[in-house]
């Protein structure tokens, strides 16, 4: 427990039941700072549905624009004038921004330095970054990259946004990206001042929901799992292609896929054409627990994603005693290596069939990277360490 604990104001688009990377891990972050002994105040946006409550903390919900994008700078917009309400009803010690969800000019960030509390801005990813992504999506040839409303704003008007996360580098005390690869992405494309203080506090995931199984897994039949959205950016097709391939050297290999979206038809049409539907299954969404579940289950999780500003999926896959099969691109690598997995050229088929194939193959080779990758997570990936991280951070910006 913290001696004093600090007001912290948590402005995040996403919050329960706006499940996602961000509103997962707001929402965490929020229950392990209260264990702290601070108090917390999320303002996220309204018409989601009922907030999740959790004990010490605050839910207070504003006005959105409802349309793909401009919605960060109207968020922003009612959430700093909210805000500003709180703080003169409840006064508020730190400000903790989620970028790159919400959109503030340099003058806003000014306006909640000089009259609220300094401020602490999550560097998430970047909209540049998802830009390139989709952008490699369409160059593998997935499935409606131009089809999705939020993916094609993205790719017209991410180079118009990009002022704004400009803005957060050059207005926050303090920002802290989610893996070594976002803060390098910032560095890269904003040429921040020699003094830009920038931390890495990779996210953790949910330990105790995701959990190895007591139970041997069946040696005969496997399953190899991803989850995700069902966005043109993550990469379904090219692992359907790969799937494919791998069904021929391991024919009693199953694939689930697991994820909300509008590709489902898509993919299901697309593994039709490759001879494998009778082995894809594809599902739009389950509880946490049936989730939590599959994980377990599951021999391999694979994700192909093309960008991340860190990716959860693997981290709570390897919490499930899963190896993972991913990307050697990115924030990817800071998480998972040989020990706990294998890593895979991005969009190349053979690569990723070998990967997998090379996984699957080895049984004993499964069973001591399913224990590293719990270890793994458990000496570097939790909430608490989370927590910690930032506790520490609050505290000297108030001294």
């Amino acid at each position: 427990m913290v001696e004093m604990g600090l007001h912290i104001a948590m402005l995040s688009a996403e919050y329960p039941p706006r499940w996602g990377g961000m509103g997962s891990t707001v929402y965490h972050l929020s229950a392990a700072l209260v264990e702290l002994g601070h108090r917390i105040t999320v303002i996220t946006r309204d018409g989601g549905g009922k907030a999740l409550e959790q004990q010490g903390v605050n839910i207070r919900e504003v006005k959105w624009l409802y349309a793909p994008m401009a919605f960060t700078k109207s968020y922003g917009k009612h959430a700093l004038a909210d805000l500003k309400k709180l703080h003169s009803e409840d006064s508020v010690d730190v400000v903790h921004l989620h970028c790159p969800m919400i959109s503030w000019t340099e003058s806003q960030f000014k306006d909640c330095k000089e009259n609220v509390a300094p401020i602490v801005s999550s560097l998430h990813g970047s909209w540049l970054g998802e830009r390139d992504g989709l952008r490699t999506a369409a160059e593998q040839k997935e499935a409606a990259v131009w089809a999705n409303p939020n993916d094609l704003a993205i790719l017209l008007t991410a180079g118009h946004y990009a002022k704004f996360e400009r803005a957060a580098i050059n207005g926050s005390d303090v920002c802290v990206a989610n893996s070594h690869a976002t803060k390098g992405d910032f560095l890269e494309r904003y040429s921040p001042p020699a003094d830009w203080n920038c931390q890495v506090i990779h996210w953790g995931v949910d330990t105790e929901m995701f959990h190895p199984s007591e139970e041997p897994k069946d040696t005969e039949n496997k399953q190899i799992l991803a989850v995700g959205r069902l966005a043109a950016r993550k990469g379904y097709g090219s692992l359907l292609r790969t799937f494919a391939e791998v069904k021929q050297r391991s024919p009693n290999t199953e694939l689930l896929i697991v994820g909300r979206g509008n590709l489902k038809k898509r993919l299901i049409k697309q593994a039709k054409h490759l001879g494998i539907s009778s082995s894809v299954r594809i599902d739009s969404g389950m509880p946490f627990d049936k989730l939590a579940e599959e994980f377990r289950n599951a021999d391999i999780v694979v994700y192909p994603s093309y960008y991340e500003g860190q990716g959860l999926i693997p981290l709570e896959a390897m919490a499930s005693g899963t190896p993972v099969a991913t990307v050697d691109h990115g924030p990817l690598p800071e998480m998972v290596d040989e020990s706990v997995g294998a890593l895979f050229t991005m969009a190349d088929i053979d690569s990723m069939s070998s990967a997998i194939l090379s996984l699957l193959s080895d049984r004993d080779g499964l069973e001591k990277r399913s224990k590293a990758g719990r270890e793994r997570v458990l000496e570097n990936f939790t909430f608490g360490q989370n927590a910690e991280g930032f506790s520490q951070i609050y505290s000297q910006l108030t001294v």
